[in-house]
């Protein structure tokens, strides 16, 4: 409780606040996370799919991959972590939501100032003219042809392993940590890089950093403060 408190009174005094957010908080609307026992599909790992080595070796496989977790993130709903953040970004002044996760559920919690670290999993783009088209859903159907108008080969918007974060992305993020006072780290585990990063930037910068996570974390022992539980119980008590 005194921790609890203590956080609150950081976010309330705060002008500039950023949250950066991982697959935990995406875990608790029922979305498998890559480390977590929901992470195979077919017996295969997350790292031999999500590559541009596979999905030139066999981009119909790659594509069923995807196709199957755009059904179960379809069918998911923004749970009350995701709403809370999109409340703390209306009442602070300078609010950035960094995020690690492709799924969308922080726009459909309503969350607007978002950078998408890792891509949208709801955009293709094309191989031959780097193109991009907004995938949408028909009665929790994906519609998605794979094919660009211009004849090339679709691949899904996001960052697969071996390949650079967006830059535009990557810079908003760190000039976001470089100005917050406070810093929430929600449901992430700290250790994909560069976006772990973002944690000891924010100290070097001077924020205050909270963690938000059931479990300790590779900087758990580094932080101001530790919040052990599910982010849809703590984000909602920290609004106040």
């Amino acid at each position: 409780n005194e921790g609890l408190n203590q956080a609150r009174v950081w976010l309330q005094q705060a002008q500039s606040v950023v949250a950066l957010t991982g697959a935990g908080i995406s875990a608790e609307s029922g979305i498998p996370t890559f480390r977590g026992p929901g992470g195979l599909w077919r017996d295969f790992k997350p790292e031999q799919l999500a590559t541009p080595e596979a999905f030139s070796a066999d981009p119909e496989l790659v594509w069923e991959w995807y196709e199957w977790r755009r059904c179960l993130i379809a069918a998911a709903q923004p749970n009350a972590g995701h709403l809370a953040l999109a409340a703390f970004e209306r009442r602070a002044p300078d609010f950035v939501l960094v995020t690690q996760n492709v799924d969308g559920l922080h726009d459909r919690a309503g969350s607007e100032r978002v950078v998408k670290l890792h891509g949208d999993i709801w955009i293709d783009r094309c191989v031959e003219c780097d193109g991009e088209e907004t995938v949408r859903f028909d009665n929790a159907r994906v519609v998605s042809s794979h094919l660009c108008g211009c004849g090339g080969l679709l691949r899904p918007g996001v960052v697969w392993f071996g390949e650079a974060l967006p830059l535009d992305a990557w810079h908003s993020a760190e000039q976001a940590v470089r100005r917050a006072e406070v810093v929430l780290v929600v449901g992430t585990s700290s250790v994909v890089y560069p976006a772990a990063g973002l944690v000891p930037l924010a100290k070097s910068a001077g924020a205050k950093v909270i963690e938000v996570n059931p479990e300790e974390t590779a900087f758990s022992g580094e932080i101001d403060c530790c919040l052990r539980g599910k982010a849809g119980e703590i984000l909602p008590a920290l609004l106040g």
